[in-house]
């Protein structure tokens, strides 16, 4: 199985910082018509999200089930399917105890991805992570995916690294769906592997 993990905030849906309420979660333009192209193309979709929120004591744990329950009616309103929410409720800064650590599941470090791999069977060499900023870009690296980095203002740091450099760029979802259609397209034509 070949999966596409999406960040969630910026990403997937509009990014409305620490936002936990259903009704102001709301897919970003073109994410439905992105996400049927790469539907097509037997992609299968993750959400895999740090919720730092819940560390620093903004919202509860107990929120992430109406937010999963969200995303999948949103997708499933676009004739798509959801396969896996994954969050993220670490921060070592925040104030939450047991939430206030160090983890192995905060983006930039790939333990969400790695973890999704393993229950789905997932070929991470054979997926790709998308994402805003530098942090969702290394997480992919780190597993093994292939990466786009949306460049759509969100990511204000830009530290780079071997490992937060994106295989692509693009301005929004649908146009990082693009990308990785015509680079499955390339990859299909002349029977390699592009890595």
């Amino acid at each position: 199985m070949k999966a596409i993990f999406l960040d969630k905030d910026g990403t997937l849906v509009d990014n409305v910082p620490h936002n936990v309420e259903p009704r102001r979660i709301r897919l970003s333009s073109g994410a439905g018509p992105a996400l049927r192209l790469l539907a097509r193309l037997d992609y299968r979709f993750f959400v895999v999200s740090n919720q730092g929120g819940i560390a620093l004591g903004r919202f509860s744990e107990s929120a992430m089930g109406a937010v999963g329950n969200r995303l999948s009616d949103l997708l499933f309103r676009e004739h798509l399917s959801l396969d896996g929410f994954y969050y993220c409720p670490h921060d070592p800064g925040g104030s939450v105890a047991p939430y206030a650590v160090a983890c192995e599941c905060r983006k930039p470090l790939p333990g969400l991805l790695l973890r999704a791999a393993a229950e789905h069977g997932i070929d991470l060499q054979a997926s790709w992570m998308i994402g805003d900023i530098l942090h969702d870009v290394e997480a992919g690296n780190r597993a093994g995916c292939r990466t786009v980095l949306l460049d759509n203002g969100i990511e204000t740091e830009w530290r780079l690294g071997p490992r937060r450099i994106p295989t692509r760029m693009a301005p929004d979802l649908y146009a990082a769906a693009v990308l990785i259609a015509a680079y499955d397209g390339h990859a299909q034509s002349d029977g390699y592997s592009y890595a």
